[in-house]
């Protein structure tokens, strides 16, 4: 079976490609002396997971239970959950995960840690959490270096808690410092930061500015996309992940429209503007995505796609496309070596 036997629009990654970025990326991190625990919310496949696990990972990152189960499921033995756990009915789930692989979660509360506490106790497993720092995402994450200390604390004093360390989304200039001032106020306490955990694919080629880091974990850089592209040095030839689609209509000489709309292919910006890139015919440009349809200016085209053309887009950013798919296509050069439901899609709980 080739690419020209799928019908579109249909999720395809270049698996040559993919096994590059895995090996350029564990390299890159061996040589800064990081673990790579790499995030799956990229490509949300076991088949992918191990892959990274066998050039060097030590376990992988996922942001949600549902993820990890799959993930657990596929028989992966160390995963992190990066993500705050609350509530019985998670406590539960994550309770399960706990008694068959060696689980790690964040918290950046002490309510968060007392659920977790509560949850080892009543069924008497264990788990290691990673206390969440905010470094500049303004998202999750304790707003200071000293509010940390009394978080470390109480984990170290819970029965079935293990202390993991202090993780960070993105690594960028202001977490050197931040890592630097938690490991100055866990000290006071006598406590040694097991880990310092950075995250982010835009600031992999710079990691050599945040020494203190142990690990890393990336996930858009196993498949590439518009926006690291545009943003981070990466080439074209980088991108693993495309959507096939069809041009279905030429109302107009400047304009193709496309069998890909919102429900294909992620809305997400891009600072530069616009949406995704067509190798085949760079000059060509989305004008917008309506939910079924692509709207595509092919003004500047020397040879603009025709009826019933196929074309291949990057989506400016790769997560958010695999996770409007059931299936991707992997193939090499064109040829599909194999269709794998993407088992980790929709896993939002």
């Amino acid at each position: 079976m080739t690419l020209d036997d799928l019908d579109t629009p249909f999720l395809i990654a270049d698996l040559d490609i993919v096994e590059r970025n895995i090996r350029r990326s564990q390299q890159h991190l061996d040589e800064l002396g990081l673990a790579s625990r790499p995030h799956i919310k990229t490509h949300k496949l076991p088949f992918i997971a191990w892959k990274q696990i066998e050039a060097g990972a030590v376990g992988v990152t996922c942001q949600k239970l549902g993820e990890a189960e799959v993930m657990v499921d596929a028989g992966i033995r160390e995963v992190f959950i990066s993500y705050n756990i609350v509530g019985r009915p998670k406590l539960e789930r994550l309770a399960g995960l706990c008694a068959q692989a060696k689980i790690f979660a964040a918290a950046d509360s002490g309510h968060v840690i007392q659920g977790y506490a509560a949850m080892a106790r009543e069924f008497g497993v264990s788990l290691g959490v990673f206390l969440e720092a905010d470094t500049g995402g303004k998202r999750a994450g304790v707003q200071s270096p000293a509010a940390a200390r009394p978080l470390a604390r109480q984990i170290l004093k819970a029965p079935g808690l293990t202390f993991e360390g202090v993780f960070t989304y993105p690594t960028g200039p202001p977490t050197q410092s931040f890592f630097e001032g938690v490991a100055a106020a866990l000290q006071t306490d006598g406590i040694v930061c097991p880990r310092f955990s950075g995250g982010g694919s835009l600031c992999f080629w710079e990691l050599d500015r945040t020494p203190i880091c142990t690990e890393h974990r990336a996930g858009t850089n196993v498949y590439c996309d518009r926006n690291l592209v545009t943003q981070a040095g990466y080439r074209w030839e980088n991108c693993a992940l495309e959507v096939l689609t069809t041009v279905v209509s030429r109302p107009t000489a400047g304009r193709a429209v496309l069998d890909l709309g919102t429900k294909a292919m992620t809305s997400d910006p891009n600072p530069q503007g616009g949406f995704h890139h067509i190798r085949s015919h760079p000059e060509a440009v989305f004008e917008k995505l309506s939910e079924e349809h692509g709207h595509l200016d092919v003004s500047r085209c020397a040879s603009p796609p025709a009826l019933e053309d196929r074309l291949r887009v990057i989506p400016n950013h790769a997560c958010g496309a695999t996770n409007l798919h059931d299936l991707v296509a992997l193939h090499r050069g064109g040829r599909v070596e194999r269709i794998l439901p993407i088992s980790a899609r929709g896993k939002i709980r």
